[in-house]
């Protein structure tokens, strides 16, 4: 390729690019910017969504930690169809699954311990739904053990606030 018609090819590249900037660059960056509101929003509304679903486990920790299950169930899905798996048993249904933690914490010599959770992971699915994982653990003052494990929870925004619809709980 000769210089000359190389020189001609690279002036007429830079004159195309000259000539569309001013035709395509607002577009795009409109678009670039509403791309970014759109992210900023979305964002927002994830964090307003996270904020709701830990303002709701820190509920249930407090409650756990006063002795109040009734107030730590306040978290779940008040219905016959909220699922609890746990120790390789299914529970379904918020009263029996409020009886199952009776028997288990609040039974003859049982203790409830002192509740925390950690590491919590909010993964939003939907505007109506996220997936919640973490690890719990029971600080037992009269046994000297501290049992902990993982969770697992669906929570779904319902009339009443996001509430616990699937509960899949394992210990070490």
């Amino acid at each position: 390729m000769d210089m000359t018609f190389a020189k001609r090819l690279m002036f007429s590249a830079l004159l195309a690019a000259l000539v569309l900037l001013p035709v395509f660059g607002p577009a795009s960056l409109a678009r670039a910017e509403g791309q970014t509101e759109v992210a900023r929003t979305r964002d927002q509304a994830e964090s307003a969504t996270e904020s709701k679903i830990r303002a709701v486990l820190d509920g249930q920790v407090a409650a756990w930690n006063r002795g109040d299950l009734v107030g730590y169930m306040a978290g779940y899905w008040k219905s016959p169809d909220l699922s609890f798996y746990s120790s390789g048993t299914v529970t379904t249904g918020w009263q029996p699954t409020l009886f199952r933690y009776r028997q288990r914490y609040q039974g003859e010599g049982r203790e409830m311990g002192q509740l925390t959770f950690g590491e919590v992971q909010i993964l939003p699915l939907s505007e109506n739904a996220a997936v919640v994982r973490g690890h719990w653990s029971l600080r037992m003052s009269r046994l000297g053990k501290e049992p902990r494990g993982l969770f697992t929870v669906v929570m779904k925004r319902l009339p009443e606030g996001w509430r616990i619809v699937h509960d899949h709980s394992s210990g070490e």
